[in-house]
């Protein structure tokens, strides 16, 4: 018979899928673009229950649809096979995206245990894409990350998050700090801009911390006793990463403050530093850029398979998906992902730009994809009360998920309308390659 996962496992793989390496970065980024803490913390809130509906959502697709070749095939089922094929090039392009974006991440905690170095915007994506080139070729050799290192990498991560949220313990350490920072921010003046549209900014960075919960289509037939372990499981799993998440950001607004919050990029850095001391943090980075490292691997590993699965649909051309006959690499594959994370590097060089661009993207394959429910209900009404997963209070939640990221993009659009145009104008043009060159190939053949 076939393996199923029980509730606990599924629950730590949406626990697994979402916390990645945003949780260090993004806090300052999203407390630079709110205007208040309460706009702060209400957009924590929000991305969290934006983030459950869009778990069940994925679930209930992935148990109706459960088919190899996850968002393509789903795609290709409800919309055009055009549109299949332009959002899903632009969610591997916001892939390479968030890789180098991660990337960043890591550069900047690591340029930290050198201070004496004047590092700039330019040096750390020259780190980062040092990191890329050292896994690129780690990947030419066929080395694959076994699941013994991903666990690991897990540990490392819950444990970063553990420590953080530990410096809450220390009072005696940032007490007086504290009570200056709320003196300060007392006095500031007010903000110029509304606290809606504060909030839809300060939601950019939430939504990139949040992602991974799409993940769930893969396994809406893989779970025992769906019907009930699939909601059980994206409940306890949302609820965990909401606490986690709150409570590191409770970290971050009580030692270090609302304003200053707004002016580090290494926020971690600064937490542990204050409580742990310069060891400590330097210690702490010295993880946090292997924990990078890691991730910049799997992503590595996972996209150029994502491509070999378009060519095998003759969307992308077949060299795509031609493996090395030596160890079975997707060589092709491998080496444009990886030129697409290096070039979009080095167009933004900046996390925050990197940040919008990815979202911005996001925004198009998510609401895209949700909206392929109300297709699948309707289609797929026969498998009702059959055992599979079937969503309470729909439509609520799809309408919620995708009312959100409508507004995510709205507010980047405002925000950076270049940004916004940059992302239309690559949907369009992936569409237009599509008709120019797919469809036609295709005719040809049949």
């Amino acid at each position: 018979m076939k393996q199923k996962l029980n509730l606990f496992s599924f629950t730590m793989i949406v626990v697994g899928v979402v916390i990645g390496m945003g949780i260090f970065r993004t806090a300052a980024t999203s407390a630079k673009d709110a205007i208040a803490p309460s706009v702060y913390f209400a957009a924590w809130i929000i991305g969290g229950l934006v983030a459950l509906c869009g778990a069940l959502t994925y679930a209930e697709i992935g148990s109706r649809y459960p088919v190899t070749g996850g968002y393509y095939k789903v795609f290709s089922y409800a919309y055009h096979p055009s549109i299949a094929f332009g959002i899903n090039c632009i969610i591997l392009i916001s892939n390479a995206a968030s890789l180098s974006g991660v990337a960043l991440i890591g550069s900047g905690y690591i340029t930290k245990l050198f201070p004496q170095l004047q590092w700039n915007d330019t040096d750390k994506a020259l780190i980062s894409c040092a990191a890329i080139f050292v896994f690129y070729g780690i990947n030419l050799m066929g080395l694959r990350m076994s699941s013994k290192a991903q666990n690991i990498l897990m540990l490392i991560k819950m444990g970063m998050i553990v420590v953080l949220i530990s410096a809450l313990f220390f009072p005696h350490h940032y007490a007086n700090q504290t009570q200056a920072v709320a003196q300060v921010a007392a006095t500031t003046t007010a903000y110029n801009i509304s606290w809606i549209q504060s909030l839809g900014v300060s939601l950019i960075a939430v939504s990139f911390t949040y992602g991974g919960y799409q993940q769930t289509i893969n396994f809406g037939n893989e779970v025992n006793k769906p019907a009930s372990n699939i909601p059980k499981g994206i409940f306890i799993g949302i609820g965990i990463i909401i606490a986690l998440y709150l409570l590191v950001n409770l970290s971050y607004y009580t030692i270090i403050g609302f304003n200053n919050m707004k002016n580090e990029r290494e926020i971690a850095y600064v937490v542990i530093n204050k409580v742990f001391g310069a060891r400590g943090a330097n210690i702490f980075s010295f993880f946090l850029f292997f924990g990078v490292l890691a991730y910049v691997n799997a992503l590595l590993m996972s996209n150029p398979r994502v491509m070999y699965a378009m060519s095998t649909e003759g969307v992308l051309p077949k060299i795509f998906s031609k493996q090395s006959a030596k160890n079975e690499v997707l060589t092709a594959s491998l080496t444009v992902f990886a030129a697409m994370c290096i070039i979009i590097l080095f167009y933004a060089q900046t996390f925050e730009k990197i940040l919008n661009f990815t979202i911005f993207l996001d925004c198009f394959g998510m609401i895209a994809s949700s909206a392929t429910i109300f297709k699948l209900r309707k289609d797929t009404k026969h498998l009702d009360g059959t055992g599979i997963y079937k969503m309470k209070l729909y439509p609520l939640p799809p309408l919620i998920f995708m009312g959100t990221y409508l507004f995510v993009g709205a507010s980047i659009a405002i925000k950076e309308w270049q940004t916004a145009a940059t992302g239309v104008a690559v949907l369009c043009g992936f569409i237009i390659v599509y008709f120019l060159f797919i469809n036609n190939s295709k005719r040809l053949v049949h």
